[in-house]
């Protein structure tokens, strides 16, 4: 595997070592301890996670604040996506930033995301299968959001907006200067 760190400190691009032949393919797609190493970083998933969308579903931009937080690892089964991660460490010096990357079942990548940061997804093509693996458990209580086009951080999501398919609680999500905390 190939980890190719991002602007943002904790978030890697991770590229899997595809063996390909006339069969078909394999990859090792998580191995912890390949993860941990290429991450520097100690993180346990407890919980994996799949969606099914159609092209232009936005989720997000969402997080667990506090001892609820998680770290994600996520990749697309089937499909394309716009994958964003959204820096809301409060003493970051990348606070309030994005990185993002695309995904897709062709190209096989993940992306790593930490704690500490807002995480949202848009489906680029007619149907998208995502999964993610998560470090700790869902918590109603816990969870924050960010409205998907906060002008402080200027995401550009690569859609016409008047094409996007936003569940009502997305669409009234706060600012990043009015979110919840995530400390």
């Amino acid at each position: 595997m190939n980890f190719i760190a991002t602007k943002l400190d904790g978030c890697f691009i991770i590229e899997p070592k595809i063996i390909t032949d006339d069969r078909g393919y394999f990859m090792e797609s998580f191995n912890e301890n390949t993860f941990q190493e290429g991450i520097n970083q100690n993180v346990h998933f407890v919980q994996d996670n799949q969606s099914f969308s159609s092209k232009g579903v936005l989720r997000g931009l969402h997080y667990q604040t506090g001892e609820h937080a998680q770290a994600k690892l996520v990749r697309v089964l089937q499909g394309e996506v716009l994958d964003v991660a959204v820096d809301i460490r409060p003493d970051s010096k990348t606070f309030g930033q994005y990185e993002a990357v695309h995904l897709s079942g062709e190209n096989q990548k993940q992306f790593f995301v930490p704690r500490g940061f807002a995480h949202g997804f848009l489906v680029l093509s007619e149907t998208a299968t995502f999964f993610y693996k998560c470090d700790n458990f869902y918590n109603k209580e816990s969870e924050g959001g960010i409205i998907f086009n906060d002008q402080t951080i200027g995401i550009d999501w690569e859609f016409p907006t008047t094409e996007l398919i936003i569940s009502e609680k997305d669409k009234v999500q706060p600012t990043i200067a009015n979110a919840k905390k995530a400390w």
